[in-house]
């Protein structure tokens, strides 16, 4: 690490999408870098998550009825911003606030996007230090499926030790990091997922698992965390125990409002926000890490090359863990 800034080349590698469109819409291009904005500071980036949410805006695929309002938030025929990508591990490239030249640093970049290329510029509050006990792709691969698990375990259903987890979709980035933080809470888990990825599950902290194929699970649970987008709460009143909160992660329009209207039901929860994922959220997903609740899954390094095939790893539904690529030695400082 250094005082002084480290070499900045003129040109980047990024993965442009300039319409809306399957995984193969996606291009690495050649660019110069884009001119500096005040108050950023130029990172260059070492690995980059590619989540599910990547693979939504690319598709402009979004739960029903928030279609029309992804287009709106992010361009109508293809995004504003062509560079996907929010979360990130890099090498501060200029010095910081608390951070040198050089450092190791992960972050996130919210809706600015950009981080699916080798160069990028980020509020500096949006930086943390990666930890030495993440290698690089497990530090961009942390934030995603942490910060939401995080989020609606610890803050929005605040379930208590010895109560029970149902995990809907429970061995993609999110459900592995629900596992974790459920185990490090205390929780009894039940993981739904195929059986080809049960013992997988249970090696992340769940005490029982089912097989979507089999039909619905048997039994209730005090907290439902449905990530597949497939019990609404239709479907899972049945499977609340009394005074148990369903937490939609992939809610559609009508959840949504239903659950910000109707958040009672009996004696029953909806819970249906957005997650949190400034920096204090950031700060607090760190500690767990250090406490050992969490550790990213990192299922398939690739190459900003195969950014395509990344994508398309989304859209399959089928992952476990995260997808992250990963930039190539000859891009870096």
């Amino acid at each position: 690490m250094q005082d002084s800034p480290i070499p900045c080349p003129s040109l980047r590698q990024a993965a442009l999408l300039r319409r809306y469109g399957p995984p193969e819409a996606i291009r690495v291009e050649t660019q110069l870098l884009p001119p500096r904005k005040p108050g950023l500071v130029p990172v260059q980036v070492l690995a980059a998550a590619v989540t599910v949410g990547d693979a939504r805006i690319r598709a402009a695929r979004a739960p029903g009825g928030l279609g029309p309002m992804l287009r709106l938030a992010f361009g109508l025929t293809g995004p504003r911003q062509p560079v996907l990508g929010m979360f990130f591990c890099g090498r501060l490239i200029e010095p910081a606030p608390g951070l040198a030249a050089g450092s190791r640093v992960m972050g996130n970049t919210g809706m600015a996007m950009g981080a699916h290329a080798t160069h990028l510029q980020i509020d500096p509050a949006r930086l943390r230090p990666a930890p030495e006990s993440l290698g690089e792709a497990e530090a961009a691969a942390l934030m995603f499926g942490g910060l939401t698990a995080a989020d609606f375990l610890l803050d929005k259903a605040a379930l208590r030790p010895g109560q029970s987890l149902l995990v809907n979709g429970a061995t993609g980035e999110v459900g592995c990091a629900a596992l974790q933080i459920a185990r490090h809470l205390g929780l009894v888990s039940t993981a739904i997922c195929r059986t080809e990825n049960h013992e997988f599950a249970r090696g992340l902290g769940a005490s029982a698992c089912h097989d979507y194929r089999q039909g619905p699970p048997q039994g209730r649970w005090d907290g439902i965390l449905d990530l597949a987008g497939t019990l609404p709460y239709a479907r899972s009143k049945a499977l609340l125990a009394p005074g148990g909160v369903l937490m939609p992660a992939t809610a559609s329009l009508g959840a949504m409002l239903g659950g910000a209207l109707r958040p009672r039901r009996g004696t029953h929860r909806i819970t249906a926000s957005t997650t949190d994922d400034g920096p204090k959220a950031l700060d607090r997903l760190l500690d767990l890490h250090r406490q050992g609740a969490i550790r990213p899954v990192v299922s398939a390094p690739l190459s900003l090359d195969q950014i395509a095939q990344a994508h398309a790893l989304c859209d399959s539904g089928h992952k476990r863990g995260s997808v992250v690529v990963v930039m190539a030695a000859d891009d870096r400082p």
